[in-house]
């Protein structure tokens, strides 16, 4: 049994004349430990897909199962980080206490705040603790929220293009820090992007999807070297090779036609 499983996930938005599909009849399993991009043309579903992953969505038909039992709604062993890091944080609450604030649940006490300390540090803030998130850089907050899931200690780690509002430089930095905690601590990840680059890089397959209503257009195993490295990786011909060909796979489904501008299955 994969640790998580995917299985004819479909989802609709509205009723009768007005139901717009996002996804469809989607099947596919992550292993232990794995890296798995999800891509696709604009309006896809990818997001939908995450919610759906992560409990906050009831699916329309299908299901999702974790470990053996279905998700219904957020389970403890997940944990997601947004891509608008600047709505997730509470501007209110210094960086230690807003990694530290989900934790309450698990009623830790005084050791929820230690490992809020810890996870800041693992991720470059441990000199940030008493930062409030507007004295932080964009790519310093979505450290932060970085930090707030690895605090969790989750099995699964999910993230809905977490990388997108930062600048280029800031952006490889965050993907190299993943890849590290990644390998750290043995975190399962499913990763939502746009980027084709940051996919192949990234991931060890990445599942491309359909124009929508999104279903699975190809499985893409990526198969790259470890460990990555911005510079060496890239200028692989491998690389270029993978990058080339899930670009024109998405601009064969983007030109079918066009993406529904229904913001709710981007």
């Amino acid at each position: 049994m994969s640790l998580l499983e995917v299985h004819e996930l479909s989802k609709v938005y509205g009723e009768g004349a007005a139901a717009t599909p996002a996804i469809s009849e989607l099947t596919f399993a992550v292993e232990e430990r794995e890296f798995v991009c999800v891509i696709g043309p604009s309006g896809c579903g990818k997001t939908t897909l995450l919610r759906c992953v992560a409990g906050l969505l009831a699916p329309t038909a299908g299901s999702v199962v974790l470990r053996g039992k279905r998700v219904a709604r957020p389970p403890d062993e997940m944990a997601l980080v947004f891509q608008e890091y600047n709505r997730s944080l509470f501007p209110w609450m210094t960086a230690r206490q807003n990694v530290a604030f989900p934790l309450r649940r698990k009623r830790l006490g005084k050791q929820g705040a230690a490992r809020a300390e810890t996870a800041l540090d693992e991720v470059g803030l441990g000199r940030f603790v008493d930062h409030y998130p507007w004295q932080l850089s964009g790519g310093m907050q979505q450290r932060v929220a970085i930090a707030r899931a690895l605090a969790y200690q989750p099995s699964v780690l999910l993230m809905d293009e977490p990388f997108a509002s930062v600048d280029a430089q800031t952006r490889a930095d965050l993907e190299d820090l993943i890849l590290q905690l990644r390998q750290r601590f043995g975190v399962t990840v499913v990763f939502v992007t746009h980027d084709i680059d940051e996919a192949v890089y990234l991931g060890d397959r990445i599942v491309v999807l359909t124009r929508a209503p999104g279903r699975i257009r190809e499985t893409v195993l990526v198969g790259l070297p470890e460990p990555r490295d911005q510079i060496e990786t890239k200028a692989l011909a491998e690389f270029t090779r993978l990058r080339t060909h899930v670009n024109r796979v998405i601009k064969q489904e983007a030109a079918r036609q066009p993406a529904s501008p229904d913001a709710q299955g981007s």
